[in-house]
């Protein structure tokens, strides 16, 4: 046996990132983080995300897949490399001039949270089967995530009660300010080469549409677009959940950066993440 890194195989984490959904809910995350003013401000003043916003989705998702099911050493360079970065950014508040670090613990803890419930939620609503028990285990399991990034593990939410605590306490901070509102405007109209216009409409459109109807309905009405009856957005998550997860587990793993074909060559075909582990 190699490393088994961060989470291990006999991890939540490790049954529950490989699932295709995982797309959809980290859509769902950046539309709840872009509700924070300051952690969004934070974004779209120190990256290119209106011109590289593919590449700052593939940089996310690559650290993520790293932290998951890299060894314990690449991800705790690749938390290294996170904090490094974000300890020389700032940001400046355009009505009083404020200006401040972007590695805030209130904003680190804001993207973390929205990240987190995103997958959960996600992930249980299209049908993932997680007891009560494995979605505490899951959020606990992240607090290790929390200390890459630069939080202090014990400030972190460790499961369902305290995470929706923590919703409850930070929700008068939110707001759909200008910068969500640019966010937004993205998700629905992301830059797109001509010859592929008629894919976005066909099918980012509703990639994008079931993100934001999964949020919460104080997340709807803060950016003032109606959504479908949770129950009606259930059997839509179910629908997709169902349809990407017939692609082959495999096929799917071959795309770059394929960490978790890498995670079962390390470790032999035992740690292979699957869907039947959970809800046991």
């Amino acid at each position: 046996m190699g490393d088994p890194g961060l989470f291990t195989p006999h991890s939540v984490t490790w049954q529950m990132h490989g699932d295709p959904m995982m797309w959809i809910a980290g859509v769902r995350a950046l539309y709840l983080q872009a509700l924070h003013p300051r952690a969004v401000r934070g974004v779209l003043q120190n990256s290119d995300f209106r011109h590289d916003a593919w590449g700052r989705l593939m940089r996310t998702a690559n650290f993520v897949g790293t932290i998951s099911y890299g060894t314990t050493e690449a991800a705790e360079k690749a938390g290294a490399r996170v904090r490094k970065i974000h300890s020389k950014l700032t940001a400046t508040d355009p009505d009083t001039g404020e200006e401040y670090p972007v590695d805030e613990p209130a904003l680190l803890l804001w993207v973390h949270c929205a990240e987190i419930d995103s997958y959960l939620t996600v992930a249980r609503r299209s049908g993932l089967r997680l007891t009560d028990a494995e979605a505490d285990r899951y959020i606990r399991e992240h607090r290790a995530s929390a200390r890459l990034v630069g939080l202090d593990p014990d400030t972190v939410p460790a499961d369902r009660a305290e995470m929706a605590a923590y919703f409850e306490k930070v929700r008068p901070e939110l707001a759909a300010g200008p910068e969500a509102r640019e966010v937004d405007d993205f998700l629905l109209r992301p830059p797109t080469p001509r010859l592929l216009v008629p894919a976005r409409a066909l099918v980012w459109r509703r990639v994008a549409g079931l993100a934001y109807a999964a949020l919460p309905p104080y997340a709807h009405e803060l950016y003032g677009r109606p959504a479908p009856e949770p129950a009606v957005v259930d059997r839509r998550l179910r629908a997709a959940g169902r349809l990407l997860r017939a692609v082959p587990d495999r096929l799917r793993w071959q795309l770059p950066p394929k960490h978790i074909i890498r995670a079962m060559e390390r470790l032999g075909p035992g740690s292979r993440p699957a869907r039947y582990k959970l809800g046991r």
